[in-house]
């Protein structure tokens, strides 16, 4: 809702206004400079859910505010790249909820929630249904960001309202040309993140590089970005396929592929295939969360 449930209490209402009014309109607007002087950078630290029950899957993502700042800026322009079907602002401030907010004298916990979807130009509903935990702290006579614990399940610790088995992850997008699939996949039940074969394609659908060892960096690249979307990195990959149009270039794939994978390196299969146009090479990835 767009009216402050807060307006006999300061206190809750500014923080609602820093964490849901003003938070939507930079998020949409894509505009860090709205939101940054919200945070006390000193100490920050922000945790990621990975909307899982269970406290020991949890992870630091953010160990300082300026990597959460540069997440928060992907995900804002990948938001604002989708042509929603809904009004983004309008539907934000619909599904979100900042009713229980705890004050000890100058700290703060806010249960923030999100309950609701957004349709994608396939017609496709992308579910937005987690919640996050700020801390939060006042600082000079203003109330600031000084954490969170995010992605959490909502409700916690019953995920009946979660019962899809796979989900598309907001901000996660494919080349022009792409066919009738879906570029990256969490599996929630099992806490596993797929994509889809990538291969050296820009956002057009443009071959990028004759040569093995440029396709095969944008190829891995696009690996990396498709598994962002989802809030995983190559070093939560633990199974690889890999196709080469050609078993001769297999020494010099090899060159690039061990410089982006640290140790212990995925399992993998690699096969020789025809593949589509020019490409080279085709390689699909399977994580764990």
């Amino acid at each position: 809702m767009r009216i402050n449930p807060f307006p006999n209490d300061p206190d809750r209402a500014e923080i609602w206004n820093m964490l849901v009014e003003r938070d939507i309109y930079a998020f949409c607007a894509g505009d860090w400079s709205m939101v940054e002087h919200d945070f006390i950078a000193e100490g920050f630290m922000g945790m990621d859910g990975g909307k899982i029950a269970n406290p020991d899957q949890w992870k630091i993502n953010y160990s300082n505010l300026e990597l959460y700042r540069d997440e928060w800026l992907r995900q804002a322009e990948a938001f604002n790249n989708t042509a929603w079907k809904e009004d983004p602002v309008e539907t934000f401030f619909a599904l979100t909820d900042l009713t229980q907010i705890d004050i000890v004298n100058d700290t703060a916990l806010a249960h923030k929630k999100f309950d609701g979807y957004l349709t994608d130009p396939n017609g496709e509903k992308v579910t937005l249904n987690w919640q996050t935990l700020y801390q939060c702290r006042k600082k000079e006579g203003k109330w600031k960001i000084s954490g969170f614990v995010g992605y959490l399940p909502y409700p916690l610790g019953d995920q009946s309202k979660q019962n899809r088995k796979k989900r598309l992850p907001p901000g996660a997008k494919q080349h022009l040309t792409a066919g009738p699939y879906s570029p990256v996949l969490e599996i929630e039940a099992g806490k596993l993140v797929v994509i889809s074969g990538q291969a050296a394609i820009d956002e057009n659908g443009n071959v990028v590089g004759d040569q093995i060892e440029e396709q095969t960096i944008v190829t891995l690249e696009n690996c990396k970005n498709q598994l962002s979307a989802a809030g995983c990195s190559l070093s939560d990959v633990f199974k690889v396929n890999v196709y080469l149009k050609n078993l001769d270039d297999w020494p010099r794939f090899n060159e690039i592929y061990a410089t982006y994978f640290p140790d212990p390196k995925p399992v993998r299969t690699a096969v020789q295939t025809p593949l589509l146009m020019t490409l080279l090479v085709e390689v699909e990835c399977w994580a764990v969360k």
